[in-house]
């Protein structure tokens, strides 16, 4: 069965494909720049089927940023996994933190949703999701204030790798960390 047939009888998978190429280009030159035409070329279908399965191209991006959110899925159950077999310790967040630095594409991914959702409320709850879950994994070692911290200072990481040259490195990192989660020494503050 050649190609053209099978995408003929199976407008699912072409319309996977385009959700795929509008996430893919999402990704590469962000949501604003984003168009029908670019999102059919990059999908190798007709102009018109974007629109034929897409009422609009808002609906479309939403999709493909939609599509982005189950890959940062994924990455929190990657990361729950190694907090749960090797604990939340400042060393085992640094080294998650630089495998997360070392795959460009999630690092464009997140980068992606979370300036998407600057202007567009109905985005910021998925743009959120990686932090909460984070601080969620980390309350119950670290306290609400801490883990709160932690989860913001890991943002910021994730930031500034987008725009300087040089990573940070896995001293500096683990050093901060340990600084934000290590429990006050002075017994008249609360933690939290």
């Amino acid at each position: 069965m050649s190609e053209g047939a099978r995408r003929r009888r199976d407008p699912q998978s072409r319309r996977r494909e385009i959700v795929a190429a509008a996430a893919e280009l999402i990704v590469e030159v962000g949501v604003g720049a984003v168009t029908h035409r670019l999102i059919a070329e990059r999908a190798g279908v007709p102009l018109g089927a974007t629109t034929q399965y897409f009422t609009t191209l808002d609906e479309l991006r939403s999709e493909a940023l939609l599509c982005l959110g189950a890959e940062v899925d994924a990455r929190i159950a990657h990361i729950r996994a190694v907090l749960e077999q090797h604990g939340a310790t400042p060393a085992v967040l640094t080294e998650l933190i630089q495998q997360g630095l070392a795959d460009a594409r999630a690092l464009a991914a997140d980068g992606a949703v979370v300036t998407a959702a600057v202007d567009d409320p109905q985005l910021r709850a998925l743009a959120r999701r990686w932090s909460e879950q984070l601080t969620g994994f980390l309350v119950p070692v670290y306290g609400t204030r801490r883990a709160t911290a932690a989860a913001v200072f890991i943002d910021g990481v994730l930031w500034h790798a987008r725009i300087h040259d040089e990573p940070l490195s896995a001293a500096l990192l683990e050093d901060a960390l340990t600084g934000i989660l290590r429990p006050r020494t002075d017994p008249t503050t609360t933690s939290d």
